[in-house]
């Protein structure tokens, strides 16, 4: 049994509650480790050791270039340890280890941008209208950031938030969800490696209401990014904005995925499995609205049902495994809930629909691929966010009919295009109100590309060139070369 502390100010430390939380694998049904049950001590600890950080010399004291190259360093350690990272997240969340190592070694990247990024960071000398004036602007960090980060991808999110803020500048606490932290703890002793100055990084742990709401509240943090579900987002935004601290919000989603009778249907059957089956549906830009226009829809279903229907569900750890657990005991029931509450709005469950064993007779909340057609845009199954393997499948007749019922919705974080037509490509991309669109393609982000959505799904962006912006903000410089101050009771 692993027993993990957290981490604050370069130091391992037990909670002050001297209570800790059991981490279930989600496969096996067994906990394999222990993690701190921190409370708001433990977050006021976290927090002035990261403004201590903040305002030391060994934090302040680097050059943008030292601070960048730090940076990349980290990220070649974090690559050296990706097997055993993936590892320790499949256990705590059960996805499929192909790609939580994809991940693990993929984030590391983020840090390699990022730090290549933070000498980078320029001011400007704007023109001025008046004379012997001198105007410099320049960006500077905020402060404290906050890194809220969800139980689906716990590292690879961390990355969207940590490597931005840290090459801006700012320190961060991190606190991972309850249910998956114990891959951010090592994430930390990994830092410790790479030589960032005590309080740069901190990691505490615990619930959402005990730790999470005191660490957006605190007066000492400036920034908080958080990626989770809008009831969750809804309560960062309102907590935030007491002291107008700033929020970079990633939230749900409901995403269309939509088929025209032009497509290459081979292609577009890959996509459709790949944006709603992957990660078993536990991804904010899963694909679970799928939109098929009348020419092609039984078609193109018989051919997803048939090749949907051949996944292998087993130990994520397996590399034939297609479908793993569920991550959570409360997300598995609140996936069973939905799927009865499809069958009672009068969808059809054409595949799966019920939870099911693993083959080995493993306790893992595992549930079955499911497929609901014969699906209207108003039904609950069609409007609300599952966060599950469970498809609904909706017809639309022409391209306005199919913007129409995608835009239908209060989420807009991602689309999916399927079309070989260049002119309908653009057009329905242009009209689609998400965040991002995919044509011909699905589920692919990189950070090198902003991200984030419309609507209740989010505010702000994350990766790309607009990320790093979100942790600065800019400070304009008037200098006077005049030899006399004019009348003192008019504004100059």
């Amino acid at each position: 049994m692993q027993k993990y502390q957290m981490y604050i100010g370069g130091e391992w430390c037990d909670p002050a509650s001297n209570e800790w939380i059991d981490t279930v694998n989600p496969y096996s049904g067994e906990v394999w480790a222990q993690i701190p049950k921190g409370g708001a001590a433990d977050v006021d600890a976290a927090v002035s050791a990261a403004d201590a950080a903040f305002r030391s010399s060994e934090w302040r004291g680097l050059t943008a270039t030292q601070r960048g190259k730090l940076l990349c360093q980290f990220g070649d350690i974090l690559a050296d340890n990706a097997e055993s990272l993936a590892e320790i997240e499949v256990r705590d969340n059960g996805k499929l280890y192909a790609e939580v190592l994809n991940q693990c070694r993929y984030m590391t990247q983020w840090y390699q941008y990022y730090g290549g990024l933070a000498d980078k960071i320029e001011g400007s000398v704007p023109p001025v209208d008046k004379p012997n004036i001198l105007n410099l602007t320049k960006h500077e960090p905020l402060g404290v950031c906050a890194c809220i980060t969800p139980w689906n991808s716990p590292l690879l999110l961390l990355a969207w938030k940590a490597a931005p803020a840290l090459a801006a500048g700012n320190t961060i606490v991190i606190k991972p969800s309850e249910y998956t932290s114990a891959s951010s703890l090592e994430f930390a002793r990994i830092s410790q490696e790479a030589g960032f100055p005590p309080g740069a990084i901190n990691v505490i742990t615990g619930l959402g209401a005990d730790v999470g709401e005191a660490l957006v509240r605190h007066d000492k943090v400036r920034k908080v990014a958080f990626t989770g579900g809008e009831e969750g987002g809804r309560s960062v935004n309102s907590a935030a904005a007491d002291d107008f601290t700033r929020v970079t919000l990633e939230l749900g989603g409901k995403s269309a995925n939509i088929v025209f009778d032009d497509a290459n249907l081979d292609q577009a059957v890959s996509g459709a499995i790949s944006g709603i089956f992957a990660a078993s549906g536990q991804t904010c830009i899963a694909g679970s609205r799928l939109l098929l226009q009348d020419s092609i829809h039984d078609e193109f279903l018989e051919r997803l049902l048939d090749m949907a229907g051949q996944a292998r569900i087993g130990d994520p750890m397996n590399a034939d495994t297609q479908v793993g657990p569920i991550t959570t005991e409360p997300q598995y029931h609140k996936i069973l809930e939905y799927i009865e509450i499809a069958k009672g709005e009068g969808a059809t469950c054409v595949m799966g629909g019920e939870p099911v064993l693993a083959p080995d007779g493993n306790k893992g909340l595992f549930v079955q691929p499911t497929v609901f057609s014969n699906v209207t845009n108003e039904m609950r199954i069609a409007q609300e966010e599952v966060f599950g393997p469970v498809l609904s499948v909706l017809r639309f007749s022409d391209e306005e009919e199919a913007i129409a019922i995608a835009n239908d919705i209060k989420y807009g974080l991602a689309a999916g295009v399927w079309t070989q037509n260049l002119k309908r490509a653009i057009t329905v991309s242009e009209r689609l109100e998400a965040g991002t669109i995919w044509v011909n393609t699905y589920r692919s982000t990189s950070y090198t590309t902003p991200f984030g959505g419309y609507k209740a799904s989010g505010l702000g962006r994350e990766n790309g060139m607009e990320s790093i912006k979100e942790y600065l903000q800019t400070k304009s410089i008037w200098l006077s070369s005049g030899g006399s101050v004019a009348n003192p009771y008019m504004r100059r």
